[in-house]
């Protein structure tokens, strides 16, 4: 094997380990909050660390995520500029699937930002603020997400850098395939908004669980 398939191959599969920690999970257990899989929707992402009112941990949990996907991307060009759209595609699948949680992971919106913003700049931005402006609009968490996330590649067209398209959509279906749950809430009207009130569900876990047995809305990110 050369020296250059060699450092291709480590870099994507260091692209899915990076991917694949649970930083959600993590923090959790660390804060002594427990397992953040009984918790909520049992989703491992910032939405569902946020059910449990550590907001801070909501936040880190989100700057983590966004920038395990942006490194792999700053790695890849730097060590191996012919696997960076694999190593892109490992570090959202081991997210989406990482093998320490039996494959069970969140739903890669804000990993797929920070692949983006990696990738080009401008198109990430692009779909960040998108994704800002239509929770503000319609306070749907999930709603925004798939908008933003279905949004990148035609952003990617206009402004002219069709290079990564492909892997664009490629993205596109796994994130819409993680929230096939939250679309069919979105179609039948039953998806909450953001900020709605859940009582009990950050002191105690009865709220918690009652709001899981609901259907509550799962984590988008």
């Amino acid at each position: 094997m050369s020296h250059v398939m060699t450092t291709n191959v480590l870099m994507i599969f260091g692209a899915y380990v990076l991917g694949s920690i649970p930083f959600g999970f993590v923090l959790t257990k660390a804060a002594g909050i427990g397992d953040i899989r009984q918790i909520g929707s049992g989703n491992i992402g910032a939405t569902n660390v946020l059910r449990t009112g550590r907001k801070g941990l909501a936040a880190l949990t989100l700057f983590l995520d966004g920038l395990k996907g942006l490194v792999v991307v700053l790695l890849a060009k730097h060590l191996c500029p012919d696997a960076v759209q694999v190593s892109v595609l490992a570090v959202i699948l081991g997210h989406l699937f990482p093998v320490w949680l039996k494959f069970k992971g969140g739903k890669g919106v804000v990993t797929t930002v920070g692949t983006l913003i990696g990738l080009v700049p401008i198109v990430g931005i692009m779909t960040m603020l998108t994704w800002l402006l239509v929770i503000k609009l319609s306070r749907l968490s999930s709603l925004a997400a798939l908008v933003a996330i279905g949004l990148s590649p035609f952003y990617s067209l206009l402004t002219n850098h069709s290079e990564f398209i492909v892997l664009n959509f490629v993205l596109v279906a796994l994130v819409f395939y993680k929230h096939i749950p939250n679309i069919k809430r979105l179609l039948n009207g039953t998806e909450p908004h953001v900020g709605e009130k859940q009582r009990s569900a950050l002191f105690g876990g009865e709220g918690l669980e009652k709001e899981s047995s609901k259907g509550a809305q799962e984590p988008t990110i």
